[in-house]
């Protein structure tokens, strides 16, 4: 039996193989992409990277400028995120079958948190471009919508993993809506809870760059404008003070994850 299984898996695994292998070469041939034409060019890449962004003495010159939009773009981002959480904490609530107060809300919380979700942040960036322009709070709009959908899905899935006794405890006692969240739930799920909203942090630090370009705003803006004008060595240095930031923040996020799990 254990080798008739044995066989089963390996054909399978075989066919999947098989697939993937066929889906890669017909996606090459439609997109007439040479991936030995890009192997043999690599070599020039590199080069080209390393003999045109290197930092210099005079580009630190621009790095208190970069600084501060890179503090800009980590604020919007925060802020973006939670603001956010405070709504998805809502819809997460109406949405999970622990808490929700009937199947209407329920199922608009959860349609609200897939529209958001499915569109990707730099089409919100787009769309919302359209009414409010390049200035920062379309940046905050793009990154807000886009965390309510992520947000509003996890939240859901955690108080859903929450236990029951507890709560069916408070109900036992005739506790009211508001004290079984804010004693049975709540207290349960915080630790997961801030644990997401971190990594969301983390997650709209990085699309924040991506939104600065297309909304004029932050180390994005920032980038696209050196870039632009083929300035590579500033560009260089702003694209190593978002790598180390990225890097620093998640360490902390982290660290922070460590202590309340």
């Amino acid at each position: 039996m254990n080798d008739i299984m044995i066989r089963k898996r390996k054909w399978q695994f075989t066919i999947f193989l098989i697939i993937m292998i066929a889906a890669t070469y017909a996606s090459s041939i439609i997109t007439d992409f040479n991936a030995l034409h890009g192997i043999t060019t690599f070599p020039a890449a590199l080069y080209w990277i390393f003999s045109n962004m290197l930092i210099s003495q005079e580009t630190l010159t621009r790095l208190p400028s970069i600084l501060d939009k890179l503090l800009e773009t980590i604020f919007m981002s925060i802020a973006a995120t939670t603001t956010a959480a405070v709504i998805s904490m809502f819809l997460g609530l109406m949405g999970s079958t622990t808490t929700r107060v009937n199947r209407a809300f329920s199922s608009l919380a959860r349609f609200t948190a897939s529209i958001s979700r499915n569109l990707p942040v730099v089409a919100w960036a787009l769309i919302l471009l359209l009414s409010f322009g390049q200035n920062s709070l379309t940046g905050y709009l793009a990154l807000f919508v886009g965390s309510i959908g992520f947000l509003t899905r996890v939240f859901i899935e955690t108080i859903d993993e929450a236990s029951q006794s507890s709560v069916e405890a408070l109900r036992a006692t005739g506790a009211t809506y508001f004290q079984i969240v804010n004693k049975a739930v709540i207290p349960q799920c915080l630790p997961l809870l801030i644990s997401w909203i971190l990594f969301m942090i983390e997650t709209n630090i990085r699309s924040a760059t991506l939104v600065g370009i297309l909304t004029g705003t932050g180390i994005g803006y920032t980038f696209d404008l050196y870039y632009k004008s083929m300035n590579y060595n500033v560009v260089a240095l702003v694209t190593f003070s978002i790598v180390i930031t990225v890097i620093i923040i998640e360490l902390l996020s982290n660290y922070i994850r460590k202590v309340i799990l």
